[in-house]
């Protein structure tokens, strides 16, 4: 298939990329290439992507906004891409304290304008980047697909919960197949400098402190990419279709009578921060200096998903420990810088 990945020089869009091309689909990359984080990171992935699309034939890389309407537009028309993974956003709990516009013009915007292009060129099937961060104040768990998630914290997942939102609209409207995953703390090689386990890497080999918030007491379904990467790609190959049995007196947020899912991916274990720690620190072989503080605004003390509906649709089953997992990162952490 010709499959069009946004956020392809991205965390996750990387890895979606790679898999992609590892089993011969032609990939057509978006990025803007924004300096959120080290832009010099992004442009080593697409390096690596490159190399492995053959140069240029596999991997096609287009470098835009997606919130330019026009040029969406002229993208979707030229490409004559099949099918659609949506994993460009303006990512953060934290930075959307700072900067919600951001969020505004990336996750609303930007998703505006993926939905349009996919309206207007018959894509098969559109696949996009939700959030945990969606169900914010819920505290059962573990977090189903099927209660309410209209209470988020902060204007990121709120930004991710319209996303949800606006797919039904277009699936009930125009046919257009979509399935939302919601991500559950993805980490692993080629992380994003902002996220927890590379920036508790980066200070323990410095010798500084690292900052633990809710005293470390909170607990997260870390997930690794590569897990996760192999549920974006069942999904990609399994389009929405309705529900049969949908009933419109008692609904069911997961699913509907249009061609719209909704699906938690995530490790189906959480596990305590503190213990995350401790695996990390074995494998750097260096004990961390830890400043206790108190729980974020936005943040939400414990993430935990029922990954059962995605198993059961399209087979999903994440098969990395948490030991495996930060160990392949501290790897190539140490490969990547040289340390």
């Amino acid at each position: 298939m010709k499959i069009l990945v946004t956020g392809a020089a991205g965390f996750i869009g990387y890895h979606t990329c790679k898999r992609l091309l590892a089993r011969g689909d032609t990939v057509v990359g978006l990025d803007n290439l924004n300096d959120y984080y080290d832009v010099s990171l992004k442009e080593a992935r697409l390096a690596r992507l490159r190399e492995e699309g053959g140069g240029c034939g596999d991997f096609q890389f287009h470098r835009l906004d997606l919130a330019d309407e026009s040029a969406m537009q002229r993208l979707f028309a030229e490409s004559g891409v099949d099918r659609v993974i949506h994993l460009a956003a303006q990512a953060g709990v934290r930075y959307s304290l700072e900067n919600p516009q951001a969020y505004v013009d990336s996750n609303i915007t930007g998703f505006l304008n993926v939905l349009e292009g996919c309206r207007h060129n018959q894509v098969e099937h559109l696949v996009y980047a939700s959030t945990s961060s969606v169900y914010g104040a819920n505290t059962q768990m573990p977090f189903t697909e099927h209660e309410p998630a209209d209470h988020p914290l902060a204007i990121y997942g709120a930004t991710k919960r319209a996303n949800e939102l606006m797919s039904h609209s277009y699936a009930h409207l125009f046919g257009l197949p979509c399935t939302g995953l919601r991500f559950f703390t993805v980490y692993g090689p080629w992380g994003r400098p902002d996220m927890a386990l590379f920036l508790f890497t980066r200070k323990i080999l410095a010798g500084e402190p690292i900052p633990v918030f809710n005293h470390g007491h909170h607990q997260r379904d870390f997930t690794f990419v590569e897990d996760i990467v192999e549920g974006v790609v069942r999904a990609c190959d399994n389009p929405a279709t309705g529900n049969p049995d949908w009933d419109s007196d008692a609904p069911d947020p997961a699913t509907s009578a249009a061609p719209w899912r909704i699906f938690n991916i995530g490790n189906n274990q959480p596990v305590q921060l503190l213990l995350y720690i401790r695996v990390l620190e074995d494998c750097l072989g260096r004990k961390a200096e830890m400043e206790m503080l108190p729980l974020q605004p936005g943040d939400v003390p414990d993430t935990w998903a029922s990954a059962d509906d995605l198993a059961a649709a399209v087979g999903y089953q994440p098969a990395t420990p948490v030991e495996e997992g930060v160990r392949r990162f501290v790897d190539w952490y140490r490969e990547y810088y040289g340390i």
